[in-house]
């Protein structure tokens, strides 16, 4: 356990190069001793975020805390940070018991007390056995682990990761994002924790701040964030296979309808966008089932990927672009059959002209409103 878990807070940070505007009015709190997973595409301002904590670049406008203080002004070495970088930046010269002491050797600290770390964060993360070794000698994973080590020394008040999972392949990015699951388990300390990778984030983070263009679009839980996205964007990126969607205008009877839907429209809502997830469409052979139901629809399979555990079955329809449904690998379907579709209504979602999430849930015309 850190001596003293600090919670980080952000109020209105701005970020300008020049005229390129990389943060606009960033208000955010971490909370003491949580893992805070920043996602969002490349560019969205995620790292620049994090480099703003970590005082490796200033702010053109906001503030910063760590825990009580505000520190705008303060050098990075006086924060009680860690920053973990995507690049490993290991010393190839020295043995890993010479990179995860360095940072310590710099700041005067008595050569025991720096003994007494090392052997207790090298046990703590599986490399006592390697700590005579240099960078040269060690797989990626184990690079990666005295990258980590070398924050973990230090005993920081915040851990910072910037992409440290990048440069990994799928198995051992697996594996390093348990172990950096476990170590936040084990230690409690505040961690904000920066990826591209939205699976990667809903997997790992406490709560998920989503950001696109420098700004902030949602703060939640991976399931507050998954079922109930803020807005298009939210709703597009985080899933996999991204979310069906399909824009509907008012008609002359008053619903809102596009390709095969006719939906009750909410109160002052002419145009919106459905958006509904893979695994919410139930998909029936054409000769198991009829499409009669209110909001079911009929389509034709394009193509399959089976992925051992499931199905992905991509849809010819409803609207201009194909669907994707996720179904059981025991459905037996194959490209060109017609089939039935339909949608779980419950956990659909409806969006404004706007983008942003109505508080109404899309309700086929003619079917009673749910209770």
């Amino acid at each position: 356990m850190s001596r003293e878990t600090r919670g980080v807070v952000l109020r209105g940070v701005e970020k300008h190069y020049g005229e390129v505007v990389a943060l606009q009015s960033v208000d955010l709190e971490v909370r003491p001793g949580e893992l805070m997973v920043l996602v969002g595409p490349s560019g969205c301002g995620k790292s620049t975020l994090l480099r703003l904590i970590a005082g490796l670049d200033d702010p053109t406008a906001g503030e910063v805390w760590i825990g009580e203080r505000r520190v705008d002004d303060v050098e990075p070495g006086a924060r009680d940070v860690a920053m973990v970088f995507q690049s490993y930046a290991l010393y190839p010269h020295m043995t890993v018991a010479g990179n995860l002491g360095f940072g310590l050797r710099v700041r005067g600290m008595p050569r025991v007390e720096i003994g007494r770390r090392v052997s207790r964060v090298a046990a703590a993360l599986g490399l006592a056995e390697l700590l005579l070794r240099k960078p040269g000698q060690l797989s990626g994973g184990q690079r990666q682990r005295v990258a980590l080590g070398r924050a973990m020394v230090r005993d920081p008040g915040v851990f910072l990761f910037d992409e440290p999972l990048s440069n990994l392949d799928a198995e051992l990015r697996l594996r390093t994002r348990d172990e950096i699951a476990a170590l936040h388990r084990r230690l409690g300390t505040t961690m904000i924790f920066v990826t591209h990778d939205q699976v990667e984030a809903l997997s790992l983070g406490q709560r998920v701040a989503v950001m696109d263009r420098g700004r902030l679009h949602q703060v939640g839980t991976p399931e507050e964030v998954y079922r109930r996205p803020s807005n298009l964007f939210v709703a597009g990126f985080v899933g996999s296979p991204p979310i069906n969607r399909i824009s509907l205008s008012r008609d002359d009877r008053g619903c809102l309808t596009g390709g095969p839907f006719a939906l009750e429209r909410p109160a002052g809502l002419d145009r919106a966008t459905l958006g509904v997830r893979p695994e919410d469409l139930a998909v029936a052979a054409g000769r198991d089932r009829d499409a009669s139901g209110p909001g079911d629809f009929r389509a034709t399979v394009l193509r399959m990927e089976a992925l051992g555990s499931e199905q992905r079955v991509h849809l010819g329809g409803p609207g201009d672009a194909a669907w994707v449904a996720r179904t059981a690998p025991a459905l037996r379907i194959v490209p060109g059959d017609r089939v039935s579709v339909t949608v779980a209504w419950e956990r659909g979602h409806l969006f404004g002209p706007n983008g942003r999430r109505e508080d109404a849930s899309p309700q086929p015309a003619g079917r009673p409103a749910a209770r």
